[in-house]
């Protein structure tokens, strides 16, 4: 008899195998799995009172906590579908994304309740809201007290197909309102199995939680890590300091997360040196980093650097950049070189590169093509947006919107991007969003926005803007308003007054030709915007 993929079976592996193992610590409490599961139960026991049923949409905003994690297995008990939110949004985006996904729960963490209140009376389908560290005063209900009303008993769940919808992401594209990706049970059982053969995933393994869970599932960590028994450890603010106090205090051998965090980690290193006897593999997707990064990451801090590739709508890794057996006897700067790059392909998943007729690219590593993935991560598509779906998967490929090369060694290097989205910090920015925030502005005849390098956040939006006639107004001015209408990592960091825009035949901004613009008043230094 088949047995489907199904996330929870990941938990009661963990449960059945390491039982009395300590799970997961969150600050200064700890659980077991055993611990961990019965409070997934009380979760479950306690949602299926307030009517969640199959299929229905719950929502968390909320910091990597023990309340986070345990929100998925106790989601998925009763077949209904995570839909984590970006903490670093704003009110106005918290309301189209619960109403859009129509989720009908929301657990938001007591620090990120400010972001709720004012959306509250306009929220069209939630029904309950339930705040995690509740200080009692916004008049909601509060997380602990409400689990302690709940069974700890096994919980009767609901009958799921592989194929059920389990988490609903929304996801910064390049028009407008975000789109919500829907992962599968399958998609996300799969990526898991794959991604703990890749990473080497063991039951030894302690993970800090640097990267965010809203941020895919936090690349799906809590399922393969709960899979395999190890101790996760959760930050509600991941700082260098919290990252290193957890790392010495609790073994740590395996972190994921964004390049800029990284290179936080590496300007506290330089400050403090602190030495730690256990291996330590860390993990990076976002702007590819330069291979002298590597080699800091490896020779100062002792750290296996692993390159990896993917985006929200494959699950989301693809590529990964360990080094091939036979290719370790090349010397070490090429092996670097080699890291720093995204990689190769993951076990079930397919990735190519192709120029616009669909042909694969030469692997020259000078010809440049669209990457393109097929596999068992790929999404089932985006919730309420056919035509989004069908435009983003063509043949059965998931047409990513990433530009690359392919060396000689079958190594895929990511050189831009097709559709202009800003990579900064590791979060996905609609330069057309950012723009159409700068034409609010009575001053502003025309802007574009194009991503220029910042040593901190690797990407940042910068403005070039077309004054009216006889308007003035100065480069603080333009980021200040940025800032109140956006999210401060969505805001302009800097503006280029110009005379005009290069425009096509038809009209529209060339911004290829800004960005060499760019380039060419900064010249080939590679400085950067701090």
């Amino acid at each position: 008899m088949d047995v489907p993929l199904i996330l929870t079976q990941f938990l009661d592996r963990a449960v059945a195998l390491y039982g009395e193992k300590k799970a997961i610590i969150c600050e200064e409490r700890a659980f077991t799995y055993n611990e961990l599961n019965a409070r997934v139960n009380r979760l479950s026991t306690g949602l299926r009172k307030l009517g969640v049923k199959k299929g229905d949409r719950v929502a968390y905003l909320a910091p990597n906590t023990v309340e986070m994690l345990e929100g998925f297995y106790g989601i998925f008990q009763l077949g209904a579908v995570m839909v984590p939110l970006n903490i670093r949004l704003k009110p106005d985006d918290y309301l189209f994304i619960l109403n859009h996904s129509e989720s009908k729960v929301l657990f938001v963490d007591q620090d990120l309740y400010h972001l709720i209140a004012p959306i509250k009376e306009k929220l069209a389908t939630v029904e309950k809201i339930i705040v995690h560290y509740h200080d009692g005063q916004s008049g909601e209900t509060g997380y602990d007290e409400w689990l302690g009303c709940h069974s700890s008993e096994k919980f009767d769940r609901e009958p799921l197909d592989e194929q059920d919808v389990c988490s609903l992401l929304y996801t910064s594209g390049t028009t407008g309102n975000p789109k919500g990706v829907m992962l599968t049970h399958r998609n996300n059982y799969l990526h898991a199995l794959s991604s703990m053969h890749h990473l080497q995933v063991c039951d030894e393994d302690v993970l800090v939680h640097v990267l965010p869970m809203f941020h895919v599932n936090g690349w799906g960590s809590p399922f393969y890590y709960t899979a395999n028994g190890a101790t996760q450890v959760c930050l509600r603010k991941a700082t260098p300091e919290t990252i290193y106090e957890a790392i010495e205090n609790h073994g740590v051998t395996i972190m994921h997360m964004a390049p800029t965090v990284l290179n936080s980690l590496l300007q506290y290193y330089e400050k403090n040196y602190p030495e730690f006897k256990q291996d330590i593999r860390v993990v990076i997707a976002g702007s590819a980093p330069p291979p002298a990064f590597v080699t800091r990451v490896e020779k100062e801090l002792g750290w296996e650097f692993i390159q990896v590739y993917g985006m929200t709508e494959s699950s989301p890794l693809s590529l990964v950049s360990t080094i091939r057996s036979h290719l370790k006897e090349l010397p070490l700067r090429d092996q670097y070189r080699l890291k720093a790059k995204a990689g190769v392909q993951m076990i079930g998943t397919q990735v190519k590169v192709v120029n616009d007729l669909g042909v694969e690219v030469a692997h020259n590593g000078q010809e440049i093509g669209e990457v393109v993935v097929r596999g068992n991560g790929v999404m089932k598509g985006y919730w309420k947006n056919d035509e989004a779906t069908m435009e983003t998967i063509r043949n059965g490929w998931l047409h990513t919107g990433d530009m690359a090369n392919v060396d000689e060694y079958g190594n895929i290097e990511i050189v831009d991007r097709k559709k202009d989205v800003i990579i900064s910090g590791g979060e996905n920015i609609s330069s057309i969003e950012v723009e159409g925030v700068l034409y609010e502005h009575p001053s502003i005849l025309e802007a574009a926005v194009i991503a220029i390098p910042h040593e901190k956040w690797g990407e940042t939006p910068h403005a070039y803007v077309v004054l009216r006639d006889g308007e003035e107004v100065t480069e603080q001015d333009l980021i200040q308003f940025s800032r109140e209408r956006l999210a401060h990592f969505k805001a302009i960091t800097g503006v280029t007054f110009v005379q005009e825009l290069p425009k096509t035949a038809s009209g529209k901004i060339q911004k290829v030709q800004l960005r060499n613009d760019y380039w060419e008043s900064i010249g080939k230094s590679g400085k950067f915007v701090n």
